[in-house]
């Protein structure tokens, strides 16, 4: 896994540093060690964005059994059932489509968010949404989870991710895909629906910052010299050197932070509208046992989150420090999940809150319980989620 310990950071900050030649005076020298060290207290706080490295060949967690799902009901997606005799196409199930692609139910999309990875550097490791994949296609889904580059902007993360989506559609022979996204992942799959809709079903966010992120203006603010921002794109390129043989290596942190900040989502969202004919659904989340109050109200709830409307998350020691600075000090409470607020996270049909912090959403660190008391478990609710969208007709 990835070490995210302060004293992993710091040592490997300064061991993947660019090499000054020995006639740099000593006062610049010591500039640039300084800058670099406090880039890596920025970096101890981006860190916790990602989801950590675990081993594929890991235990299914809790093999869990039947679950609650949503209410469901018809969708306006017309969905092709085959034949003008009623009989089934070639796509089995889903039938038929008249393009003469295989129509619902489509392969699901699972979309990293920043930091994320499916192969740690090609030795096994499955970095983000713990056992996921393997759990769900166990259980008959087929199910993607493409890799994108850690640290962009979602426009530049976005195309690379279409391209990938074409890639599974031309692998299986259906017509689209359902994303499932958390975090930036969200906002690259609203890049795809908005420039090819005729590919994409279904986008269900989870903790995604769809109107910014407050810890993105601090971290801009405290790194706004624009040759710190120079150091820790390097600090992170060399950091994260292993991970780029498979999406390249033309990285910024800062197209990513810059595009969480208020001025720079709002620019996003203005470019990046909903597609019609493309449905979109949402999740927040909130830990530090908070509640969640106005900003988790759901005007269609999903059952197999309301569920757990009563229950408590302790937030993640990791998650403390940006969970604080998030809920609003004393005297307010402000949902989040330790990064997003849960009304940043709000997007098409919103679903409800999680009781989860950020790391909780995904199963990280390496599928861990949620915490003392909360008894939520993050596969049976993807499990729930994929079973509302079938029911909807994707």
């Amino acid at each position: 896994m990835l070490d995210l310990s302060s004293s992993a950071i710091s040592s490997s900050c300064i061991g993947g540093s660019r090499k000054y030649k020995s006639h740099t005076d000593a006062r610049s020298r010591r500039r640039r060690v300084s800058a670099g060290l406090g880039g890596c207290a920025i970096l101890a706080s981006l860190s916790l964005l990602a989801g950590c490295g675990a081993a594929e060949e890991q235990f299914d967690p809790w093999g869990t059994g039947d679950v609650i799902t949503g209410a469901g009901g018809g969708s306006g997606s017309g969905v092709w059932t085959g034949g003008p005799d009623g009989e089934d196409g070639p796509g089995g199930v889903g039938g038929g489509w008249p393009s003469g692609k295989l129509g619902p139910p489509y392969p699901i999309v699972l979309a990293h968010g920043f930091f994320g990875f499916e192969d740690f550097a090609g030795a096994g490791y499955v970095s983000y949404f713990y056992n996921l994949k393997q759990t769900l296609a166990e259980g008959g889904e087929a199910v993607y989870t493409p890799s994108v580059d850690p640290f962009n902007s979602s426009t530049y993360r976005g195309a690379q991710l279409l391209a990938r989506i074409e890639a599974i559609l031309a692998e299986t022979g259906h017509e689209k895909v359902n994303i499932i996204a958390h975090s930036q992942g969200g906002l690259d799959a609203r890049v795809v629906a908005h420039e090819r809709p005729d590919l994409v079903a279904s986008v269900v966010t989870v903790a995604t910052p769809h109107l910014g992120s407050k810890v993105a203006d601090i971290a801009l603010q405290l790194v706004a010299h624009e040759r710190l921002q120079d150091v820790l794109d390097d600090l992170l390129n060399a950091i994260g050197a292993p991970l780029y043989d498979q999406i390249g290596n033309e990285t910024s942190v800062f197209a990513s932070l810059e595009q969480f900040s208020t001025p720079g989502i709002a620019e996003f969202n203005a470019e990046y509208t909903d597609a019609p004919g493309v449905f979109y659904a949402s999740f927040g989340g909130r830990t530090d046992h908070a509640i969640g109050g106005s900003d988790c109200l759901a005007l269609d709830p999903a059952p197999f989150v309301a569920q757990f409307d009563e229950g408590l998350d302790p937030v993640h020691p990791l998650l403390s420090l940006t969970e604080t600075i998030l809920d609003g000090g004393f005297g307010e409470s402000i949902a989040n999940d330790g990064l997003v607020r849960a009304r940043d996270a709000r997007w098409g049909n919103f679903w409800g809150c999680l009781p989860a912090d950020h790391f909780d959403e995904i199963g990280q660190l390496f599928g861990q319980s949620p915490g003392a008391g909360n008894t939520w478990l993050y596969i049976d609710f993807y499990r729930a989620v994929i079973e509302r969208l079938r029911q909807e007709g994707f």
